[in-house]
């Protein structure tokens, strides 16, 4: 079963921006507005995992993650607060009341999400797989490592970002906007085109000879790790 996340955020748009990443990492996302709705979501199903935004309506996140580890049912849920307090005196404070890490706004959805799953792996490392296989290609999230039919696979960080990015969902089409949010960061200004030569040396890298190439390009929508890939490996 996937990985269940709660994000408690009342502002609309990040709240919709961090559904949808999370949910494209392969998470199970429940939202809610205030503490309330909060309190309400943990006792129907604890989460694996709980984003806390710090300035919440009437219960404030600070005092909703001070009750949360008052409690014995989640004392150990892992707790990142979100917000848009940068001071070291606010992250002491808000780490102090038991928040596991903390994030400021405007934060890098790739960094948050490799936050996301270190606290995970420490919590419960069966909730986070750490190796992604499809056909005779294999990435390991924990050594960095690409192997393709028992050779290594020597990728730059970008692409093995961008390779990580493809294969957590096969057959999905993501469009060059969406692989510029998810794999650079929505606070990091680059050119379009800038995916393409990307996809490029990605494909030069993975690629040998006669093999099979598992990066599918969608005219006029994007790319996708090809769903058929396994099957012709």
């Amino acid at each position: 079963m996937p990985a269940t996340i709660l994000v408690v955020e009342d502002e609309g748009d990040i709240a919709i921006l961090l559904r949808y990443n999370l949910e494209a990492e392969g998470f199970r996302v429940v939202t809610a507005e205030s503490g309330d709705e909060a309190q309400h979501a943990i006792a129907e199903k604890l989460p694996d995992l709980i984003l806390l935004d710090w300035m919440l309506p009437e219960i404030s996140g600070i005092e909703l993650c001070r009750r949360l580890r008052a409690r014995e049912e989640t004392a150990r849920v892992p707790i990142i607060m979100l917000t848009a307090r940068g001071e070291e005196e606010e992250r002491v404070r808000g780490l102090s009341t038991g928040a596991d890490d903390y994030v400021v706004k405007p934060f890098s959805v790739p960094e948050l999400v490799a936050r996301i799953h270190a606290l995970l792996r420490r919590a419960n490392p069966n909730l986070v797989t750490a190796a992604l296989k499809v056909g005779d290609l294999e990435l390991d999230r924990t050594t960095h490592r690409v192997r393709r039919a028992n050779r290594d696979v020597h990728l730059g960080p970008t692409e093995y970002r961008l390779l990580e990015y493809l294969m957590r969902h096969p057959g999905r089409v993501y469009s060059r906007e969406q692989l510029l949010d998810g794999v650079w960061g929505n606070d990091v200004y680059v050119d379009e085109r800038t995916v393409d030569v990307h996809i490029g040396r990605l494909r030069r890298a993975i690629n040998r000879g006669k093999e099979t190439d598992p990066i599918r390009t969608v005219r006029g929508a994007g790319y996708a790790f090809d769903e058929r890939f396994a099957a012709n490996a």
